[in-house]
């Protein structure tokens, strides 16, 4: 008759497990701080946090479903927070997450990916310690085989763990120590095992569905080493444990290993009061319970944090997708506007290239006057049977013009070689108008002649014009006078002639004449405005008559040109 009650309480009690171990697969039950973690993964990822927040509460999340045994689960969550960290390019985080994955990769059988987690997390991590840790796990794992051969990777982890003894590193000790007692026991070491346990104990005390946990295993191997008494002590303290803290679940799994034991031990008696005993207190203790949550509360929220995940990896799509436009935009923008600084640069250099042809062609166009009537004076000096006259004036006339040729490409000269020019060019006009003027040259002694430069070319015209148009008709005593000296940053040239003045000048002159001196003020004008323009110069001239006061008339001409060295 007891047989037959025992037989039937061990039934309905499996019938109670069962359905209980059903549901728990589902999973039936959550932590409170499950209910927290997944309340608040969903406000982060509704209201938009940052990448780094969002990661922080899927490794929250996975923490609490490790608890509960949902290890598929957790490893989703933990490979979404490791893609939020690598996308912030945090390694130390996501080799952080990188182990929390291997460690349960491992505890479901999938050794090889394991590895890649462990060595994945040694490779990102910079801190020694870690990466020697995580490296042990390398190569404890490739060993899974051989207990032997991973003795002594797992000893150097529990070294290293202790020797830190760091709060945070408290599941890779327990992890460790749950190592060396697998490895313990395979090895037939039953009392080394339940010291690895006992060190498991000292470090979950303070956390009692882990003590409780920890308890059975305990009692496991005391049973298996045929230590029944002490086997039972250590389940009666997991079950009376999870009565005390309120954990229904963990209650019957302790139960039902103390009425399995008590089977055996042929104590049918005890473990019908036993679970009679679990029977009167199990409606109020789940009704105590805090740790059991609906079931449908997880699911509605796990749903609804799948819609949030959609959501947010669309966000970032839109976002990218803006971000590419936005840089391909910056790009044309920029291209267009590098185009456009070389379009503007060639048309630039293009316009300044101009301007100094058009300056050389400016230039060429001074003296062709000059050379016909230096010609048609030589002709005049043959025709009087002057030939030392004309061999001079030749000489004088080839050196000047060799001279100007010369020089015809430069834009400036230095002002010793161009005085040098003016004083030539003036001793052949003295030679063919000796009898209407005399010339003066006056320069400051203070100008480094040398290495001060002027423009080519362009007070001779001021002389030209101040010979032909007023010295050439006044009948006696002509001067002309050129000056040449600083004032502050600038070099002032001074030409002043006592001819018959601008007004009278145009009265006598042809009409070719009064084109031709029309044009050669033209081209000064141009010439200067084309040099002010290249150079960014500031040169003038100002042309005034003097006033005819009936003693003196002629013209002052005033060249100022910045002092370049």
């Amino acid at each position: 008759m007891n047989r037959l009650i025992i037989y039937l309480t061990i039934w309905v009690l499996g019938n109670f497990s069962t359905a209980t171990m059903a549901q728990d697969s589902i999973p039936p039950v959550l932590k409170r701080s499950a209910k927290s973690a997944v309340m608040k993964l969903s406000t982060s990822l509704e209201s938009g946090k940052s990448d780094d927040l969002v990661a922080s509460d899927y490794e929250a999340l996975a923490k609490t479903l490790i608890e509960q045994g949902e290890y598929e689960k957790a490893e989703n969550y933990l490979l979404n927070a490791r893609k939020l960290y690598d996308k912030l390019k945090d390694k130390e985080k996501t080799a952080r997450v990188d182990r929390e994955i291997g460690r349960i990769q491992e505890t479901l059988g999938k050794i090889d990916a394991a590895i890649l987690s462990y060595a994945s997390a040694a490779h990102l991590s910079r801190n020694e310690e870690f990466r020697e840790l995580n490296n042990n796990d390398v190569n404890r794992l490739k060993n899974f085989s051989d207990p032997m051969a991973q003795s002594p990777y797992i000893k150097s982890n529990i070294k290293l763990l202790n020797a830190s003894n760091r709060p945070e590193q408290q599941e890779d000790r327990v992890a460790a120590f749950h190592q060396m007692a697998n490895v313990n026991l395979v090895m037939n070491n039953k009392e080394a095992a339940i010291s690895n346990l006992n060190s498991i104990l000292d470090e979950v005390k303070d956390k009692p569905v882990e003590t409780i946990k920890v308890q059975r295993e305990i009692a496991k191997v005391y049973a298996a080493d045929s230590q029944k008494v002490r086997a039972i002590a250590s389940l009666q303290q997991s079950y009376d444990m999870a009565l005390k803290e309120g954990h229904t679940m963990e209650a019957k799994k302790s139960l039902e290993q103390l009425v399995d034991q008590y089977r055996k031990d042929n104590q049918s008696r005890k473990a019908l009061d036993l679970y009679a005993n679990f029977m009167e207190q199990l409606e109020p203790l789940v009704k105590s319970d805090s740790t059991l949550i609906d079931q449908k509360f997880f699911q509605a929220h796990e749903a609804r944090i799948a819609q949030l995940e959609k959501e947010r990896i669309l966000k970032d799509e839109l976002i990218k997708k803006k971000n590419t436009f936005n840089y391909v935009l910056i790009g044309s923008i920029v291209l267009i506007l590098i185009f456009l600084v070389f379009t503007v640069k060639a048309w630039y250099s293009i316009r300044r290239k101009n301007k100094r042809i058009a300056l050389q062609s400016l230039r060429r166009e001074m003296n062709p006057h000059f050379i016909f009537n230096s010609l048609n004076s030589v002709n005049q000096f043959i025709a009087q049977n002057n030939e030392l006259e004309a061999n001079k004036y030749l000489s004088s006339y080839s050196r000047l013009m060799r001279n100007i040729l010369e020089n015809s490409n430069k834009d400036f000269t230095p002002l010793s070689t161009e005085l040098e020019q003016l004083k030539e060019y003036l001793d052949l006009e003295h030679m063919r108008f000796s009898d209407k003027f005399v010339y003066k040259i006056d320069v400051d002694e203070s100008l480094d002649s040398d290495h001060i430069v002027v423009p080519n070319m362009l007070i001779q015209p001021q002389l030209e014009n101040a010979i032909w148009h007023g010295l050439r008709y006044k009948e006696s005593g002509g001067l002309l006078y050129l000056s040449v000296k600083a004032e502050g940053s600038s070099l002032c040239v001074k030409i002043e002639d006592n001819g018959i003045g601008l007004k009278k000048s145009n009265e006598l002159k042809t009409r070719h004449q009064k084109e031709h001196h029309s044009r050669g003020l033209t081209n000064t004008h141009e010439r200067i405005k084309l040099l002010n323009s290249l150079y960014n110069m500031h040169i003038t001239i100002e042309i005034t008559e003097k006033e005819d006061d009936g003693k003196d008339t002629g013209v002052i001409v005033l060249l100022r040109f910045p002092l370049i060295v």
